[in-house]
């Protein structure tokens, strides 16, 4: 069986397309479980597929952060890892799905973990706002509306936040092929799927439900939120496959980029070592 994604909110579990795909695991969250049954819970999934990844948005509530951490303790595993996202909840669950894609190819647990740091750059998320009056997450300065004929403005959270208003400016898009998934409550869609698909020269629109965080997040109940992402696992395994790895000095596992995703250990620049090396190490150690 494929290590386990698992994700805090069912909202973070996208439809695939692929029937090979596997799904996520939702973690209960703790108003609805003791702790006894949290632990029960994760075991099982350990039990069954080795290694899981919990991905998880970085504004999660205290109570179920700490959950999290206390059944990690509590179980004393190091097969278990935590990923905190920035992206918003559309871009977190496209980032989901990617994962969910490369669970099935030959990828070990720690390479796939430090993955989702590096797919997380290339996914371009964003929202169409009513008004970005309560929009706090993002550092960006709103443009002003005096010269505009509408209020809306249209936010980039990812890669590089921008913000611009409709009819006066463009989000920068990929510069490689995408589909672009979107959601919307309370405000027309049109802008989304025609002017914005159209300029980043999407392969497919995906309309699908707006996660219940989104309102939250934006600040606003009236958005249409979106999220380019390479759809198709051979870009996504090339990418992946093509970055160097390394072994962590604490916990031993191969891992892309400079930290380890089970046990956080940053890498040191003595551990490096040439490619061939590490595959070969790797090999031993598996």
């Amino acid at each position: 069986m494929p290590m386990a994604i698992a994700v805090t909110d069912a909202d973070l579990v996208l439809p695939s397309a692929d029937p090979r795909t596997p799904g996520a695991h939702v973690l209960t969250p703790p108003q609805q479980q003791d702790f006894p049954a949290a632990l029960a819970e994760t075991g099982e999934l350990l039990e069954r597929h080795g290694h899981v990844l919990v991905v998880y948005p970085a504004s999660l509530p205290r109570a179920h952060l700490q959950r999290l951490h206390a059944v990690r303790a509590l179980l004393e595993t190091d097969r278990m890892a935590l990923l905190p996202s920035r992206l918003p909840p559309l871009g977190i669950a496209a980032l989901v799905r990617q994962l969910r894609q490369l669970s099935v190819c030959d990828f070990s647990p720690g390479v796939l973990g430090s993955a989702a740091r590096l797919l997380g750059h290339y996914i371009y998320c964003g929202a169409l706002l009513a008004s970005g009056r309560a929009l706090d997450r993002i550092p960006l300065a709103l443009p002003t509306a005096e010269s505009s004929r509408s209020g809306s403005c249209a936010v980039l959270a990812g890669p590089t936040p921008q913000c611009v208003r409709t009819g006066e400016g463009e989000l920068t898009g990929p510069q490689f092929a995408t589909v672009l998934t979107y959601a919307g409550s309370g405000l027309a869609d049109d802008w989304v799927t025609t002017e914005l698909a159209s300029r980043w020269r999407v392969s497919g629109v995906d309309p699908v439900d707006l996660p219940e965080e989104s309102r939250h997040w934006w600040g606003t109940g009236k958005l249409v939120e979106f999220a380019a992402a390479i759809p198709d696992v051979a870009p996504l395994y090339q990418m992946v496959s093509s970055v160097r790895q390394e072994l962590c000095h604490w916990c031993g596992l191969a891992l892309i980029g400079d930290r380890c995703a089970f046990c956080a250990a940053p890498v040191r620049a003595t551990d490096r070592r040439p490619r061939a090396l590490v595959s070969g190490r790797r090999r031993a150690l598996t």
